[in-house]
């Protein structure tokens, strides 16, 4: 019984990512953004309980990598396709490009079920990861609607000019295409995974995780790309130390 457990957790991942790919489709890619970050509980949930009950098995491996591909892959391209759409209404692009353009943000979904199949066969990635993780990836992308309907924060920093580079069409297809390099580039990042919870192995998981925080208390949504501007420079740190 216990084997099917964190099996059953990965169902609820995908569950999510199917409630948010259907909320954004409606017009609502902020609910959509929010069964990202539940997805990504439900994602961190399934590992812990397969290594709390000792149960690995290739199904859940396989099942974890589908379950992703919905929730940190076709829902983000939702996501980036809806405001790309309605960024559109901020530029004069028209005609067929109009049409086109919003469907470059399922570039993310298309790089991301090349980088967990990638995942899936190189047993290099058991201790770090090659390419921006899906997950990471996914997160990034759901901040952007929170962002928008975000309205101040507590460091009074204004964040006018975040919300107007996010309505711009071209700068989410620019972004789009960026990450989607990211997550199929051979960047050595750090794994989030705790096997231990000593300080020596662990100063830069403790030290991303304390920036997060601290950037999330500060700047509210709009810390959401700090916190992955600071996960690729700790990867880095940590890869120098290695």
């Amino acid at each position: 019984m216990k084997k099917h457990i964190p099996n059953f957790i990965t169902l609820l991942n995908l569950l999510s990512g199917c409630i948010g790919v259907v909320l954004t489709a409606r017009g609502n890619p902020e609910a959509g953004a929010w069964l990202i970050f539940i997805a990504a509980i439900f994602d961190f949930l399934d590992g812990f309980a397969a290594r709390l009950l000792q149960v690995k098995t290739d199904i859940g491996k396989q099942l974890d990598s589908l379950a992703d591909v919905i929730s940190f892959g076709l829902l983000p391209g939702a996501i980036l396709f809806t405001l790309i759409e309605s960024g559109l209404e901020h530029t004069h692009i028209e005609g067929p490009l109009a049409t086109i353009l919003p469907f470059a943000g399922f570039l993310v979904t298309l790089f991301s079920a090349l980088r967990l199949a990638k995942f899936n066969i190189d047993e290099r990635q058991e201790e770090v990861f090659y390419g921006l993780p899906t997950p990471a990836n996914a997160m990034l992308i759901a901040g952007l609607p929170l962002i928008l309907n975000q309205q101040a924060t507590l460091s009074g920093l204004q964040i006018g000019f975040i919300q107007t580079a996010i309505h711009l069409a071209p700068v989410l297809v620019v972004l789009s295409v960026v990450l989607s390099w990211l997550l199929v580039s051979n960047l050595q990042m750090m794994s989030l995974k705790f096997k231990s919870y000593d300080w020596a192995s662990n100063q830069h998981r403790y030290l991303l995780l304390t920036l997060s925080g601290l950037w999330l208390i500060l700047f509210g949504f709009a810390g959401i790309p700090m916190i992955l501007f600071s996960y690729i420079i700790l990867s880095f740190m940590a890869k120098d130390q290695t």
